[in-house]
């Protein structure tokens, strides 16, 4: 079959299990990324099949959401916390600030390279001052680098870690400064050490485009009076605690009256 740049499609050799779309083709090898799901792969284009009916499911996340609210706008207004998401990918990216935006959060973009992130951050965090600070693009578990546990057996964990260790030094509580980092297979354990509120992923599996926008959107939306409901929050994403893991903090919202 002939396939060409844009197409979505899936792999049979891994029982066509996740909706990629092709981004580049190289001689017969096609390059293509997760529809859904931050991972990049390289394919053999006679291992590819074309899929015709598959979608972005956005809005399911957003439901999520959205019915877990309880907000009684007829008596008080909310002022959510804001959010500074600094993504390794652009198209995720600008997924993750459309979700931001449909739920009326206040949140900042910016798009840097994973290996980048650490030298800027303090930058942005000083000029946006944001209650949550999200770090996230690509990652994967590399086997054949070594052990689970080892920071250099992954593509960006490392990055990760050193990013985070400089937000901490902005800011070193864990309530002022919520942080949320890591990607597909990152090293949960290590991310959660450096000093990260949230992270991915305990059981190294692959994370939703949106996983982090949705923690981040859970707690800017969460009372600040009150410590979230980490379980609840976990629950919203994707692939649940197999993907995502944290530690209990306050919200970030705050609750006013007279509307």
């Amino acid at each position: 079959m002939f396939f060409k740049v844009g197409d979505l499609v899936t792999r049979k050799s891994y029982d066509n299990d996740i909706v990629f779309k092709i981004i580049k083709i190289i001689d017969n090898v096609a390059i293509i990324k997760g529809l859904n799901v931050r991972l990049y792969a390289d394919s053999p284009m006679d291992d590819l099949k074309l899929v015709e009916d598959a979608r972005i499911d956005d809005n399911d996340f957003l439901d999520r959401i959205n019915t877990s609210l309880n907000l009684d706008r007829n008596e008080y207004f909310y002022l959510p916390g804001k959010v500074l998401h600094i993504d390794g990918d652009a198209e995720y990216l600008e997924r993750c600030m459309n979700f931001y935006r449909k739920l009326k959060i206040k949140a900042y973009g910016v798009n840097l390279k994973e290996s980048d992130i650490y030298l800027d951050i303090t930058k942005y965090l000083e000029e946006i001052a944001p209650d949550i600070v999200v770090i996230t693009g690509h990652d994967v578990y590399n086997k054949k680098n070594g052990d689970i546990n080892d920071l250099n057996s992954y593509k960006n964990s490392n990055n990760f870690v050193k990013a985070i260790k400089e937000a901490r030094k902005y800011e070193k509580s864990h309530d002022k400064l919520i942080i949320i980092a890591g990607a597909c297979q990152s090293n949960y354990e290590e991310l959660i050490k450096a000093g990260a509120n949230f992270a991915s992923s305990p059981k190294r599996i692959n994370l939703h485009a949106l996983d982090p926008a949705i923690v981040a959107s859970s707690i800017a939306l969460s009372d600040k009076s009150k410590p979230i409901d980490l379980i609840n929050i976990i629950e919203k994403t994707k692939y649940k605690e197999e993907g995502v893991g944290g530690i209990i903090t306050n919200g970030t919202m705050y609750m006013g009256y007279p509307r």
